[in-house]
């Protein structure tokens, strides 16, 4: 009996011992991260369905990405992550994005990559790493359309694709120049086009 009331006691000391010492501290910016990042679960048409806003002397076939991970939905602070739909003869114009490295997975299609000083035609299953401040452009050789995944590694440019973009389901309005200069100069920390 008095081996139980001793073990009992040692057991009460214990778990009050544990309830009153305290975790292990966080660094207050990171336990705040943690705290407003959303865990998702995402289909491949599930995310911000968005429409890019063409300039009138570019319009071509309308171009929809979708943003999946991103600050403003999922709280993500550091990384975007996007699909884009890039239709035949379709391209993304030369750009840099000055503060993010980023990667781009091409699930479908055929394309014609400037990366840097390299140039190179990819096929479906393809990987490009962007490094940051690096020249890129992509342009759709093949028949198909190219299903691009695309990473980046510090939120900013999609800041950018949302000034350049409508939502789905909202009225289409081309750019004009005078737009398009303005959003390129607000945005230049996040992407700079040749």
């Amino acid at each position: 009996m008095g081996t139980v009331r001793f073990i009992t006691g040692v057991c009460g000391i214990v778990v009050s011992g544990c309830a009153t010492v305290p975790a292990p501290s966080t660094p207050t910016s990171q336990a705040a991260n943690v705290a407003k990042a959303t865990p998702l679960i995402l289909e491949k048409s599930e995310g911000e369905r968005r429409t890019w806003r063409e300039l009138p002397e570019h319009a071509g076939p309308l171009t929809i990405f979708l943003l999946k991970v991103d600050p403003k939905n999922s709280g993500s602070k550091h990384l975007v992550f996007l699909t884009e739909e890039l239709p035949p003869g379709e391209n993304i114009e030369t750009h840099r994005h000055p503060g993010a490295d980023e990667l781009l997975f091409l699930q479908s299609g055929t394309a014609r990559i400037h990366l840097g000083d390299q140039v190179r035609e990819v096929h479906a299953g393809a990987t490009v790493f962007i490094p940051a401040d690096t020249w890129i452009s992509v342009d759709n050789i093949g028949s198909d359309a190219i299903s691009l995944l695309g990473v980046f590694s510090a939120p900013g440019f999609e800041e950018f694709m949302r000034a350049e973009s409508v939502r789905a389901g909202e009225p289409y309005v081309p750019l004009t120049k005078a737009e398009d200069d303005e959003i390129q100069r607000k945005h230049a920390h996040a992407v700079i086009y040749r």
